[in-house]
């Protein structure tokens, strides 16, 4: 007779369950080496089930959880996995998102059998390629890092150095790299040791019902949410800037279609898969709809595989939504997944039009620096993504400042990036009226300066440069991002995408998109 599970219990278990995920995070950040993870906390964390189904994930990167049960699955089915082992990888191709991401998956046994598997990914600053930072502006997977399929980087509970030693030997700052991948491995044994403690409490059996118990409730959930929205098709089409070889608009089309308490999202009338990186895997769009119909229940629900059993996905092999192997992807993951969700939203706005706000700035201003520092005598490489203005909605303004969608990240205090590297951070700041006007208005970007104190290449993979974030029920678009190069009295405004070598004192002006204003301005002015 199967041991029944009540509410009570389900939501206990629920909040232990993401609590060891978040502590799992804290023991990551905590003792990485970069500020790329310990000051922007660029990772993720989730616990899963023996099939590799995500249980419970902590409150980190959507675009990251979305997608690291396809690499647990791979790691399941292509690597023996063993007591004490710990399998790495960062193929998008097998459920990554883009090669600086490296994922660490680790089993939990419980009495010598896998009752979990817990892991993490976390975005390295360097991971290889034809530039610094491995966001380069490429044509192919090739030229972006090493690729690592998944392999043993833990057996048996030892270390395996050779197989550290090749991935490091192929990166910028392999120090730094080894600190990273260290910290991880730390990671996946606090989560390890957290569930074998609740495991040996409660039993094996009973840990395994509500393990199904919670993904169970959570579909459930979802499929409560999805009647509420009324039957019918919605569509909506929006564009990236460009794929940074040419100038020509990639357009993504999304078809919501809800019929009872079912979805189907068709991504057919989508852009065909380009030159440059601006691809993104099928991981990824998955992401985006797994962020976009999570955000619409309104309980606090586990985030598992449960929510997106009620919605099927037609998403066309070789288009910019799922690209084929060996396009480049570095750009999937962070602009074009934003863009995904701006359509998504887009259309869904159609059948609830008081629950979705407008567009977000939909970029993550990915900057990145590299070059050799003197003063400390080793090469360094410095990422970040810089926030913007989040959409208006019915209920009120955007937010401004801050990091929206599928990115969930901090900034990196000027304070860390002055004294880590050989940079100067020259303006940080609001940058005002640039969110779309309205009943409410979108939040404002940012304005960052960046003056480099020593010669770099630096890379910028950036959009809603030209197609602004749009307005909602009459509210205006947000102001569209700026990138700039200032080299003594010249100043060149430069695409959303570039790859440029700068010299000693030269600085890098971005201004970011703000969010789109909500509802028409009914404030009119009295003729005197």
């Amino acid at each position: 007779m199967t041991e029944k599970i009540s509410p009570i219990a389900l939501e206990i278990f629920k909040n232990k369950f993401s609590s060891i995920a978040e502590e799992m995070g804290v023991a990551l950040f905590k003792t990485a080496f970069s500020p790329n993870i310990k000051e922007r906390k660029d990772h993720s964390c989730a616990i899963f089930d023996k099939n590799g189904d995500m249980i419970a994930q902590a409150a980190h990167i959507p675009v990251h959880l979305g997608s690291m049960p396809l690499s647990v699955k791979s790691a399941i089915s292509q690597v023996s996995i063993n007591k004490g082992d710990m399998v790495f990888l960062n193929d998008p191709y097998l459920g990554g998102t883009h090669l600086p991401d490296i994922t660490v998956v680790a089993p939990v046994f419980i009495d010598d059998e896998i009752l979990f598997y817990v892991a993490n990914r976390a975005h390295h600053a360097d991971i290889g390629g034809i530039s610094a930072g491995s966001m380069p502006l490429s044509s192919t997977i090739f030229q972006e890092g090493m690729i690592i399929p998944p392999i043993k980087l833990v057996k048996k509970g030892e270390l395996q150095k050779d197989i550290l030693k090749l991935v490091i030997s192929n990166v910028r700052t392999p120090i730094e790299r080894q600190g990273d991948f260290e910290a991880q491995i730390m990671a996946n044994i606090t989560g390890i040791k957290r569930l074998a403690e609740l495991s040996h409490t409660h039993g094996k059996n009973k840990m395994s019902l509500l393990s199904k118990k919670l993904i169970e409730y959570s579909e459930n959930m979802m499929r409560k949410t999805i009647q509420a929205i009324p039957d019918g098709e919605y569509d909506f089409v929006d564009y990236l800037d460009d794929d940074g070889f040419d100038t020509k608009k990639i357009n993504i089309n999304a078809m919501i279609t809800i019929k009872n308490d079912k979805v189907v999202v068709d991504f057919t009338e989508t852009h065909k898969q380009v030159t440059g990186s601006v691809n993104a895997v099928k991981a990824i769009t998955i992401s985006a709809i797994l962020y976009v119909f999570r955000s619409l229940v309104k309980e606090d629900i586990p985030t598992n595989a449960g929510c997106l059993r009620p919605i099927e996905t037609i998403i066309p092999e070789g288009t910019v939504v799922n690209a084929k192997y060996p396009c480049a992807v570095a750009g999937g993951n962070v602009e074009t997944s934003q863009r995904i969700v701006d359509v998504l939203l887009g259309a869904l706005s159609k059948a609830v039009p008081d629950v979705i706000p407008a567009a977000s700035q939909g970029t993550m201003n990915n900057l990145s620096i590299g070059g050799f520092d003197k003063s400390k005598g080793k090469s360094f490489t410095y990422y970040e993504t810089i926030g913007g203005g989040t959409g208006a909605s019915k209920y009120g303004n955007g937010e401004s400042g801050i990091h929206s969608h599928m990115t969930n990240t901090m900034n990196t205090p000027i304070e860390s990036i002055e004294f880590e590297y050989p940079l100067r951070v020259m303006k940080y700041r609001i940058n005002r009226d640039s969110g779309g006007k309205g009943k409410n208005n979108g939040g404002d970007g940012i304005i960052r300066e960046i003056k480099v104190l020593c010669a770099v290449e630096t890379t910028m993979l950036s959009e809603r440069r030209i197609f602004k974030p749009y307005g909602l029920n009459g509210g205006s678009n947000g102001n569209a991002g700026i990138n700039k190069i200032m080299s003594g009295d010249k100043v060149r405004k430069l695409p959303g995408k570039f790859h440029q070598f700068l010299k000693k004192n030269d600085i890098i002006h971005i201004e970011t998109p703000g969010g789109g204003g909500y509802g028409k301005n009914m404030k009119f002015k009295l003729n005197k």
